[in-house]
């Protein structure tokens, strides 16, 4: 059966991919193009909504997004998706994660899909619109036509718009009289008219007609009616130049089967020109787009294809099916010519889509048509045979000459120009053709054409094209270069050019390196700034420089280019590397010498590090440089002499900055040097460096540095810089002496008052010892000190009583207390003291401790005048009224009121002064500020508890009854005996109440809350009712006295009942909460507390018994259960009727094996409940009990048991009888086949893994049959194994390790015809003989090496050491390398002559050629030849004539040499020499000499000329000749009296002293014949006088005859000549002499002004220019 023309391919499934089948639909699933599936899916039963995308092009990559829409479709080839949710369209860009566009229409969208890479097609009930999404200015759909009332109640399926945007059609379907029918609407936007056509499938087209000048437009269209259908193919926009297209209508066949069959979709290939058309039924139909030819129909699909696209890659189309299948269809390309052509009626058909699309297959038509035109003479048909050709396998140079034989017709066009023309027409020329049509064209200077046809891509750019185009025009040969892609000339081009900036580029581009140092020095000759910007380029490419640093800037410098080769150097060296030191070096150098400041900004930056820093260092100094030259100096004497000699010329900055570098001990000698020469010069300098770096240097080292210069001006400002940072107290000191001492007062001052790390003791010593006119400094220390003492002392001493107030009144008016206290201490009169006191603001002294100093000396009545006026003066501080207090209670007056009155003094400040003067008055204070602790205290001091127990009733304070409560106060029990007898009874607030019993709760002390509880709740009170006071009680005394709870639930009534209970069973009174539930009726409590706490199973029963209610019964079964009674729990379960708890029922029943009792349970619970695991557990009791007939009537019945997870547990168990039964109920194929192998029912468990079909299974039945040697049935299991890749390894290796090789090799034989067969199988095949029948290997690899996986083919062999197998592989693998290297080392099993020579030219590693000649040198030196003449293109000759020379075996590659020759490679024209001369072969070595001059002529002339063969000799003299040395050639052939040689030399030699010296040496000889030929060979170079002299003197006069009767013969001519020029140059000066005398002067026409420029006649043009206008015209 002959191969089908199609190729049919199913790309993928997408059920496989997870989209459910529901989802896979016409209205669900689009296809756009060959690169997106777009399915909207529906996520179960929560309209979860989802999309799916499946990127064709990317490995059939998922990607899902949840969005709700009505219809989603994707772009053609972006990652953009367009949304429609009922009227809203909206589309997204998925890369960028924006939107691009939204809109809202007013009418619903019934279809739509993409028309183009921009746009979108809608179509409504009434419209069709196109939105472009691109456009920013489109926001809306714009509306194309409306649609027609043929369409109307029809379900759109399509719509297509062609190429030029002109031609739409609308496609629709509809049901009726029992039919689809097909309606279609044509609309042509030029004419604005629609036509209503009937058809269910359409499609645009364009095809190129033979003779056409353009493309014509088709539209296709097919329709099944009643009758028939049919498929028509018609023209649209017809151009007039364009052959009218005849319309065509076919008929479609469809099976008789097929009667409501339909088309449903149309593709047309623009490559075939096929159209595609698929039908519902899904039989695709391919047509021929030209004439309407069916070609090929067949089904491709079982299930309705509902979409279609075209498919670029194949140039045909895909589909999607109803079952998710996604397939391809196209023209098989080897296939369909030969099958077009088995039907002779399609033979013009198969030619034409061969031309058309390049098929092979009709390749013997074509040539036999061309022939038999070209014998017909009918060349301009053959010419366009030839240029249809498919591949154009007959655009030939052979074709070419044919057709230029050809004789042009008379008036017409030769007809290798019209078949050329049809080539441009039609396609591009290839390289023969376009050379031939360029040479003429050029010759014609017919640039323009070439220009038209480069720039539309009908030549083949060649280097031969280039060469050809370049003499005529070099930036079009640049455009040739670039397209043939040949670097060097295109190099070459851009420098011709002066285009320098293009060619780095372009060399990294196309991987080529140039020259870079010569065409860099061409350029720079060319254009220096051009030439620099080159370098910089090549030296600033991230691999590194290109070029040699060193020889570019020897090149900018032999040109004195210092900037440039500056610029060029600053970009070279930007990456600092150690081996770059020397170029920047240079650099510097270069700069320095002839540009200071370049240097000094370029060592400014930082930019290098590795140059000579000593020479830079020398050349800074020398260059004024002093900054830099300090930078790179480290000789200690250097840096002093720059430092020295050049300091005033430094910046400041600077040298601070360098003095950082310098070791300490050096820095200090710098400065005490800079100091000694210069004080004044440099003080500021050292001063601004000892400032810089004083934490370096020590602050104490620059004080001794400044005070051994007596610098007391620059310690101060020194010192002034650091001491607001030092916490050295000597420095300060030091710091305030200078000031001192230069009259700073204010800032001695301002440092003793901010400065707080002097030693205030030493300053205040040294400032009472200066004595100074202003005392204040002096007096800051004190006050801030505390010296008041002494400062008063030494103020009053000395009588300065107004230092004194003025450090009251405006220093430190808060030191007015300790003032006043020095004044009593040395008995300051009272007046003068008051006097002070008034003179001081009254509201800025702290009252506190005036009366404190005051009262220390019992003199506080002193201040009541005092404290009365600030009263007066509104001043209420607290320190005040405290001080008045003190008054009143020392002088008794009336203190009580004062204390209960008065809110403004401190109340512990006057308690406590009322402590031991009055215990009540101090209560009455601490009370009123409540002072709860002195309060306390004072209390329990003087027994005053009653007065305390109140107090903290009323004060409510947690913490303060914390405080006395307290175990550790003394006090607690009477103050306890008073709150309980005196305090709460009193009290009738709730909130007085509350906190005292929580004080008593919180402090532990259930004993006294008990009798507080009971004195409020069981005696008559407001509070005895009160719940939460109950419970506490009850609670109370469940932690203090548990005796008296039961007593307590008893007797009292309103308590929580539920909290209480719970309360007591926290502490273990369980019978106390027993007695609570049985109060209040709570029974499933009350047995839960005598199962949980009392833990008596038998009580429990019983109180069931009792109440018999089924929540108590369901409570006593899990109390059982948990006790692992599980018999009675089962029982207890049943009694309650309760299956709640069946899971824990059945898991523990199950462990206890209690399967009988189970059983009753469970079927209890199958009469309210319906669960799996009760069914399960049923069905696993019944088969653990061996009751497999009930088991088999439950599984019939109606049941909801999970019967795998039953069947799973029981083949668990080893109850694989059951397990079988449970398998079989539910088909579960897998499962069984694995049980029957237990049961070792083989046969079945294949059968049964047949049908599972899992791979898991059959391994497992598999190794099974291996076992018991069931091979045949291992087989079958073992052939749906190998088809899985990763099985296959497992398998292969129990078949070995069981030694069943044989039974593996067949196994695998078997698989490899299997549809599934794969390169694993085929490998593992191939490793099997290799190790057990390697004498099939070959025929297997020979047969399969295709499919195999080499490399693990290659490894296997060389393990058996298979070297033919080997070698074989290797060639297929490409490893040619390998194979040669392997027929080398096994020469013997492997080696091959021929085979040989084919491996060795493919090989990569070009030391293998040298390895091959040794092999054959050493094993087959007789074809050494052969195999030089195939490797001679790829081996270095000059390497292998070394090679030879080395072993001595030149003879041997004479051959290779004589015919590499022609190469004219030095060393093999000395090899070839030598070896000539060793053979004596003078005729060789002569022509050897003269045709290729690559050798050392000197040395070999040297060499022949003492050669015993005159021969040779002969050759000497002409190699000497050859390169000019005329005497030692004209000498060696005197010696030989070669006298012709020596003649022709000295002629050819043009030199008259060689000549001359020759001439005499025959005449001194006396060979006359021999000075005859000289006089003739050598006649222009022998003078006439030297002649006549030689020929008189020597009797030679007859012999130099000939020679003087042309000698004057030459000048009677030349006489001649000369008269004749004379006579007419007179003649002619004559005659323009007449001329000019004739002539006006200012001529005889109109005068200038009036006629113009145009009264003249045209002049000839003196430099081939013609004059040009330029504006300016003469007076």
């Amino acid at each position: 059966m002959a191969p089908l023309p199609i190729a049919f391919t199913e790309l993928l499934s997408l059920t496989q991919l997870d989209i459910q089948q529901a989802s896979i639909g016409f209205k669900t699933t689009t296809l756009e193009s060959d690169r997106y599936i777009c399915v909207q899916e529906q996520q179960g039963s929560d309209t979860q909504a989802q999309v799916v995308i499946v990127d064709l092009h990317n490995g059939n990559n998922v990607m899902r997004r949840t969005i709700k829409a009505d219809s989603a479709i994707m772009h053609w080839s972006k990652n953009i998706i367009a949304l429609k949710a009922h009227r809203t369209l909206q589309i997204f860009n998925l890369d960028a994660k924006e939107k691009l566009k939204s809109h809202a229409m007013n009418e619903e969208i019934v279809f739509w899909k993409w028309i183009s890479e921009r746009a979108l097609g809608l179509v409504t009930e009434t419209n069709v619109y196109h939105w472009d999404v691109f456009d920013p200015a489109q926001t809306a759909p714009v509306k194309i036509f409306d649609r027609h009332v043929n369409l109307q109640g029809c379900q759109i399926i399509n719509y297509r718009v062609n190429q030029d945007d002109k031609w739409m059609v609308v496609v629709g379907i509809s049901q009726s009289q029992g039919r689809v029918v097909g309606a279609m609407q044509l609309y042509s936007r030029d004419r604005g008219i629609s036509q209503a056509i009937e058809g269910h499938a359409a499609a645009f087209a364009e095809i190129k007609m033979e003779g056409a000048s353009s493309p014509t437009k088709l539209f296709t269209f097919s329709v099944r009616t009643a009758q028939g259908a049919k498929l028509h193919v018609v023209e649209v926009d017809h151009v007039s130049t364009n052959p009218v297209f005849q319309k065509k209508a076919v008929d479609v066949y469809f099976p008789a089967e097929a009667v409501n069959d339909f088309p449903v979709a149309m593709q047309v290939s623009h490559r075939f020109s096929i159209i595609y058309l698929v039908t519902k039924y899904g039989f695709i139909h391919l047509y021929d787009l030209e004439t309407g030819t069916c070609i090929f129909m067949n089904r491709i699909s079982s299930e309705t294809i509902f979409t279609t696209t075209q498919h670029d890659a194949t140039h045909g189309i895909i589909a999607v099916n109803r079952k998710g299948q996604v397939l391809s269809v196209s023209v098989d390309e080897s296939h369909i010519i030969p099958y077009l052509l088995q039907n002779p009626a399609n033979s013009q058909l198969a030619i034409n889509l061969a031309s058309r699309a390049g098929l092979a297959g009709a390749d013997g038509l074509y040539q036999q048509q061309f022939d038999q035109l070209m014998g017909q003479s009918n060349f301009i048909e053959a010419a366009r045979v030839a240029a249809n050709s498919p591949r154009g396998f007959l655009r030939t140079p052979q074709t070419i000459e044919k057709f230029k034989a050809v004789p042009a017709p008379p008036g017409q066009l030769s007809v290798i120009l019209q078949y050329f023309g049809m080539l441009l027409d039609k396609t591009t020329l290839n390289k023969h053709e376009t050379v031939e049509l360029v040479r003429p064209v050029l010759a014609q200077n017919r640039k323009h054409l070439l220009e038209k046809w480069l720039k539309e891509n009908k030549l083949e750019c060649t280097e031969e094209l280039g060469d050809i185009v370049r003499p005529h025009d070099m930036n079009l040969a640049l455009s040739v270069y670039l397209r043939a892609n040949i670097p060097q000339k295109v190099v070459a081009s851009f420098a011709e050019t002066g285009q320098f900036d293009k060619i780095l580029p372009y060399t990294q581009k196309v991987g080529y390196n140039p020259d870079y140092p010569g065409l860099l020095q061409h350029i720079i000759r060319m254009n220096p700034e051009k030439g620099a910007e080159f370098a910089t380029q090549l030296a600033s490419q991230e691999g590194g420089a290109l070029v040699d640093i060193d020889r570019v800037v020897d090149v900018f410098l032999s040109q004195n280019m210092i900037q440039q080769a500056t610029a060029f150097l600053l970009t070279a060296l930007e990456g600092n590397k150690p081996e770059q030191g020397t170029q920047q070096t240079r650099l510097l150098e270069m700069n320095l010498l002839n540009a200071p400041q370049v240097a000094a900004a370029i060592l400014g930056n930082n930019m290098f590090s590795h140059y000579d820093k000593a020479k830079i260092a020398q050349l800074c100094e020398n260059a004024g440089l002093f900054q830099q030259a300090l930078d790179h100096y480290e000789d200690s004497a250097a840096i002093k002499r720059v430092l020295c000699n050049n300091s005033a010329a430094l910046p400041a900055e600077f040298v601070v900055g360098y003095f950082g570098r310098m070791s300490l001990e050096d820095s200090m000698e710098c400065l005490r040097e800079m100091l000694r020469v210069n004080i004044r010069q440099n003080l500021q300098i050292v001063i601004q460096i000892a400032t810089k770096y004083s934490d370096l240097l020590g602050a104490h080292r620059l004080i001794e540095l400044f005070e051994q210069n007596k610098s007391f001006e620059g310690l101060y400002y020194y010192l002034g810089t650091v001491v607001n940072l030092t916490d050295d107290g000597d420095v300060v000191f030091k710091y305030i002496q200078a000031a001192t001492k230069m009259g700073q007062f204010s800032e001695v001052e301002r440092v003793c008052r901010d400065n707080n790390h002097f030693n205030p003791e030493k300053v205040k010593n040294f400032l009472k010892e200066a004595n100074l006119t202003e005392q204040l400094p002096l007096i800051v220390v004190c006050d801030r000190f505390g010296f008041i003492h002494d400062l008063v002392l030494y103020l009053f001493r000395n009588q300065q009583f107004k230092s004194i107030e003025i450090y009251v009144q405006r220093v430190n008016t808060s030191r007015t207390p300790p003032v006043v206290g020095a004044l009593l201490d040395v008995d300051c009169e009272e007046s003068v003291i008051k006097g002070l006191l008034k003179s001081v603001p009254a509201q800025q002294v702290p009252v506190d401790e005036l009366v404190a100093e005051v009262e220390k000396r019992n003199r506080l009545k002193m201040l009541l005048p005092f404290l009365e006026d600030m009263l007066s003066a509104g001043n209420e501080q607290p320190a005040v009224y405290n001080a008045l207090a003190k008054i009143y209670i020392d002088s008794n007056n009336n203190p009580e009121k004062f204390l209960k009155e008065n809110d403004k003094y401190d109340s512990a400040i006057v308690g406590k002064y009322c402590e031991k003067r009055d215990p009540y008055l101090a209560f009455i204070a601490y009370q009123k500020g409540q002072n709860d602790l002195e309060l306390v205290k004072i209390t329990n001091e003087n027994s005053m508890f009653k007065h305390q127990a109140r107090y903290l009733v009323a004060r409510r304070d947690s913490e303060l009854w914390n405080f006395v409560l307290s175990p550790n106060n003394l006090h607690r029990r009477p103050l306890v005996d008073q709150v309980v007898a005196t305090a709460v009874p009193e009290s009738t607030d709730p909130e007085d109440v509350s906190t005292a019993v929580q004080s008593f709760l919180h402090n532990d002390l259930p004993t006294e809350l008990i009798e507080l509880l009971e004195k409020i709740i069981l005696e008559p009170s407001p509070f005895s009712d009160n719940n939460n006071l109950q419970n506490l009680l009850i609670l109370t005394a469940v932690r203090a006295d548990k005796a008296r709870v039961m007593d307590y639930i008893n007797r009292l009534t309103n308590y929580e009942s539920d909290d209480i209970a719970n309360i007591c069973i926290d502490n273990q009174l369980f019978e106390e909460a027993l007695e609570i539930y049985k109060k209040n009726n709570a029974h499933l409590q009350a047995i839960t507390v005598l199962i949980e706490n009392i833990v008596s199973i038998d009580r429990s029963y019983a109180y069931a018994d009792r109440v018999d209610l089924p929540e108590v019964w369901s409570r006593l079964g899990k109390a059982q259960l948990d006790g692992l009674r599980i018999s009675d729990s089962i029982e207890s379960y049943i009694r309650a009727d309760d299956p709640a708890n069946h899971l824990e029922v059945i898991e523990m029943s199950t462990h206890a094996g209690k399967f009988e009792e189970l059983i009753k349970y469970l079927q209890m619970c199958r009469k309210t409940l319906r669960e799996p695991a009760i069914d399960s557990s049923l069905a696993y009791c019944l088969a653990q009990v061996d009751r497999l007939h009930e088991l088999e009537d439950f599984l019939n019945a109606a049941n909801v048991a999970n019967i795998e997870e039953c069947g799973d547990k029981a083949y668990e168990s080893g109850l694989h009888q059951a397990a079988k039964i449970f398998y079989t109920s539910i088909s579960n194929w897998a499962k069984l086949a694995t049980t029957l192998v237990y049961l070792e029912e083989y046969q079945n468990a294949v059968e049964c893994a047949r049908k599972a079909n899992s791979t898991k299974v059959w391994k497992q039945v598999h190794e099974a049959c291996v076992a018991t040697k069931e091979f045949r049935l291992a087989q079958i299991c073992g052939l749906n194994l190998i088809v899985h890749a990763e099985e296959l390894h497992d398998l292969v290796k129990q078949y070995e390790r069981n030694g069943y090789f044989d039974e593996l090799i067949g196994l695998l034989e078997n698989g490899l015809g299997l549809e599934r067969a794969h390169m694993g199988m085929f490998t593992e095949l191939g490793i099997a003989l290799s190790k057990y029948h390697p004498d099939r290997v070959m025929e297997h690899l020979k047969l399969f090496w295709g499919r195999i996986n080499i490399p693990k083919m290659i490894r296997a062999c060389e393990q058996a050491h298979l070297w033919p197998e080997l070698i074989f592989l290797y060639c297929h693998y490409d490893e040619w390398d390998n194979a040669a290297l392997a027929m080398m080392e096994r020469a013997a099993d492997s080696w091959e002559h021929q085979s040989f020579k084919d491996i060795i030219v493919k090989v990569a590693n070009l030391e293998i050629y040298y390895r091959a000649l040794n092999f054959y040198l050493q094993e087959q030196p007789s074809i050494l030849t052969d195999l030089l003449t195939v490797l001679t293109p790829r081996i270095d000759v000059s390497r292998v004539v070394r090679m030879f020379e080395k072993s001595d075996n030149i003879p041997l590659i004479k051959p290779f040499l004589l015919n590499v020759q022609s190469q004219n490679n030095k060393i093999v024209n000395i090899a070839i020499n030598d070896l000539l001369i060793e053979e004596e072969d003078y005729k060789t070595l002569r022509d050897s000499v003269e045709n290729y001059d690559n050798y050392d002529p000197v040395e070999l002339a040297q060499r022949l000329e003492k050669h015993e063969l005159v021969f040779f000799r002969q050759i000497a003299a002409n190699i000497y000749r050859k390169h000019k040395r005329w005497n030692q050639s004209i000498a060696l052939s005197k010696q030989d009296k070669l006298f012709k040689d020596a003649i022709e030399t000295a002629a050819v030699s043009g030199r008259e002293e060689v000549v001359d010296e020759l001439l005499r040496y025959f005449v001194d000889i006396g060979n006359r014949e021999c000075y005859t030929a000289m006089l003739y060979a050598c006649y222009d170079l022998i003078p006439v006088d030297t002649v006549m002299e030689i020929s008189w003197r020597h009797g030679l006069t007859d012999y130099a005859m000939p020679f003087m009767i042309n000698v004057m013969r030459q000048q009677q001519t030349k006489i001649t000549t000369l008269e004749k020029d004379n006579e007419e140059r007179k003649t002619k000066e004559a005659s323009q002499q007449k001329i000019e005398d004739n002539t006006p002067i200012l001529g005889n026409g109109p005068l200038m002004i009036t006629a113009g420029p145009g009264g003249h006649a045209p002049q000839p043009y003196a430099n081939g220019i013609a004059p040009q206008a330029t504006g300016f015209m003469g007076f």
